[in-house]
């Protein structure tokens, strides 16, 4: 019987260099989960094998499969990654590994945000399993765009927002949509982020010399050139426009995740969102301290509720950094915690009382405190996650046709809500999303506002 690996390494076709170019001539000969043996190992690559994306791949590693590639435009970043892996086939560039290696099954994404979507659509287009670090995506259309091509391929896909793996935001959720706290009509989430010091920088980076060891060309992929500069790579292109989604991108996809699958964004039909507040807004990097409001209409049962997202900080007169937060609530004691010791985390306000949670959903609780002491926790009616591993829940898709819990068609229109967040931050404007037709409606340029540019040999198609 052939085999599914001899099928697609007898059918694979060579595909343009380009991630459009997998568009044009797409592999109809796709990974099929279910058509194995769950005990066959899968073929697994890295794309992005230093810095998040080694614990990406030897988490994938640790759980049997195999790790047949390593791509990563640093070698040296990655040098950890290729000595834990010294068989694994070591390259720089993703496209020429795909191409070389139809053999490979599925591939981890752990590479700067403008880099997400191009690498996971030529993937996807070969045929190939799909883990992606969040944010899922850097713009709105982009996510759309995978979310459909990952229904299209059939592939298994997961966003790498491991909480949402957790058991913590599965009782939230049980908590809410079993009336603890009653109707809620307000959510406040909010972050100590940036933990980078570019945000507010208002002119472009001098050019300085290109490390020996880094690709810059490959490095800068689909965004528009611009010279090497230490504060771009490796680690704080999270601050720069083209690079990165600021603070909303960077954490939103783990604290605002509990109220997104909480409240059941995903079933508004429309949403707004505005700025109520942001300092140092310009045209290279985001803002230094921004709150932003999402208001939602009823869905179903859910009344209309406003969403807050809070980020940033600014130094006092000694010097000390001054963070961004939400009011306490008025019934709320002084010394409750909110949220990770209010560091990062969100409170729901029902007409009943509080809720609050961790940075990933962890250790929902109501305030005041006098509200838990004979709470009786609801029954379990979601699914948990074996270990609350995403890499599990992700392998076990590709094996078994089983969806991940953070597949595409749940990260994308999450990915999609929270980019939608930065569209604003960007712009200062009040802006207007029809949920289902996919569009702003109220601004002169719909289209170009949702998407970007794409440097030459890079084009997607959206």
């Amino acid at each position: 019987m052939l085999t599914r690996r001899a099928f697609i390494a007898a059918a694979t076709t060579t595909v343009a260099v380009g991630a459009a170019g997998a568009a044009d001539k797409p592999n109809t000969a796709r990974v099929v989960p279910g058509k194995e043996s769950p005990n066959e190992k899968l073929n697994i690559a890295a794309i992005g094998a230093g810095g998040k994306g080694t614990s990406d791949i030897m988490s994938c590693h640790k759980l049997g499969e195999n790790v047949v590639a390593l791509c990563d435009v640093d070698w040296d970043r990655a040098e950890e990654a290729f000595y834990r892996l010294p068989n694994a086939k070591k390259f720089k560039d993703y496209r020429n590994m795909l191409e070389a290696m139809p053999e490979i099954d599925a591939v981890t994404i752990s590479t700067p945000d403008h880099t997400h979507a191009p690498a996971a659509y030529m993937a996807m287009k070969m045929g190939k399993h799909v883990y992606v670090q969040k944010p899922l995506t850097h713009t709105v259309a982009e996510a759309r765009l995978l979310k459909n091509t990952a229904k299209e391929t059939g592939v298994m896909s997961q966003m790498g927002n491991q909480g949402h793996c957790g058991n913590g935001v599965r009782t939230l959720c049980e908590m809410i949509w079993s009336g603890a706290i009653g109707d809620v009509r307000e959510a406040h989430i909010w972050t100590h982020r940036p933990v980078w010091d570019n945000q507010g920088m208002t002119e472009p980076l001098p050019p300085e010399k290109t490390p020996e060891n880094l690709d810059w060309d490959r490095w800068i992929g689909c965004a528009p050139w611009r010279p090497y500069n230490h504060k771009l790579a490796p680690h704080d292109w999270r601050a720069w426009l083209d690079f990165g989604g600021g603070s909303l991108g960077d954490m939103a996809c783990h604290i605002m995740d509990p109220a997104y699958m909480a409240l059941k964004l995903v079933e508004a039909t429309d949403y707004t969102v505005e700025v109520v507040m942001q300092r140092g807004r310009n045209s290279q990097t985001f803002p230094v301290v921004t709150t932003i409001k999402y208001s939602f209409p009823a869905r179903g049962s859910m009344p209309p509720v406003d969403v807050y997202w809070y980020d940033g900080h600014e130094p006092d007169a000694a010097g000390q950094p001054v963070y961004n937060r939400p009011a306490r609530p008025a019934n709320v004691p002084a010394d409750a915690v909110l949220g990770d010791k209010d560091l990062n985390g969100s409170f729901f306000v029902g007409d009943k009382c509080v809720l609050t949670a961790g940075e990933y959903g962890g250790e929902p609780r109501l305030l005041p405190v006098e509200h838990m002491k004979d709470y009786k926790f609801p029954d379990e009616t979601i699914e948990r996650i074996p270990d609350e591993s995403p890499y599990f829940d992700w392998i076990r898709g590709c094996k078994t046709g089983k969806l991940p819990c953070s597949n595409f068609e749940y990260a994308g229109p999450f990915t999609e809500m929270v980019q939608f967040g930065n569209l604003v931050v960007k712009s200062g404007e009040k802006l207007h999303w029809d949920n289902v037709k996919g569009v702003v409606t109220n601004t002169a340029n719909p289209e170009q506002i949702v998407s970007k540019e794409y440097r030459k040999g890079w084009e997607l198609p959206c």
